[in-house]
């Protein structure tokens, strides 16, 4: 009596999305997004799974306390561009779950440059480094930086990943780095737990 999920590529997707209207909000108060939390996570047929990612809107709600309440979770990989206004909804991001003593896995800057595809040149529009100086400020890993670039806006609308279609691009290289270092933080939060005292009662 569980949700199958969506899968493409070897990746297993669930999402609201696929439970309402094309067209209709969703506009819910906090039990009704608990709800939802419960039926995304454990009323879904996942399967084994290497890894489960929760895709979670920016903000410290209801949504993000829920799931850090409910959820034994590995760690919180949070996600920015690199302007100001965006960084300050990371850096909450950031303290609410260490606050609930979730570990902060690293820092992703997204968006980071616009590369011209006709002349090559790079340019910043949401401005340069903003990421890496807050992950600093805030004694967090950087992860790296995905750049603002067609291909992948298009793969995504087509639903073909850049690391599929063009694997061998820079893009697809910045997000299996991304990649590698989220799966390195993994294990090193798993090594940590492992090497904590014993407790016997």
């Amino acid at each position: 009596m569980r949700m199958i999920p969506v899968e493409n590529h070897g990746v297993r997707c669930m999402s609201i999305g696929f439970l309402v209207d094309k067209d209709a909000p969703i506009v819910w108060r906090g039990p009704m997004v608990m709800s939802a939390l419960e039926k995304m996570t454990r009323g879904v047929a996942w399967g084994n799974l290497d890894v489960l990612v929760v895709d979670m809107p920016p903000g410290t709600g209801d949504a993000q306390l829920s799931m850090s309440q409910r959820l034994r979770l590995s760690g919180a990989l949070i996600v920015s561009t690199p302007q100001d206004i965006a960084l300050i909804d990371a850096r909450r991001g950031a303290n609410m779950f260490r606050k609930v003593q979730v570990p902060i896995l690293g820092l992703v800057e997204n968006m980071s440059c616009f590369k011209c595809p006709k002349c090559g040149e790079k340019s910043y529009i949401f401005g340069e480094g903003g990421a890496q100086r807050t992950a600093e400020d805030m004694d967090m890993k950087f992860l790296g930086e995905i750049p603002l670039e067609i291909d992948i806006r298009t793969g995504s609308d087509e639903g073909k990943p850049i690391v599929i279609s063009s694997p061998d691009s820079a893009s697809a290289q910045a997000y299996l780095r991304v990649a590698e270092k989220v799966t390195q933080r993994l294990k090193e939060l798993a090594e940590e737990r492992l090497m904590g005292p014993e407790i016997s009662l």
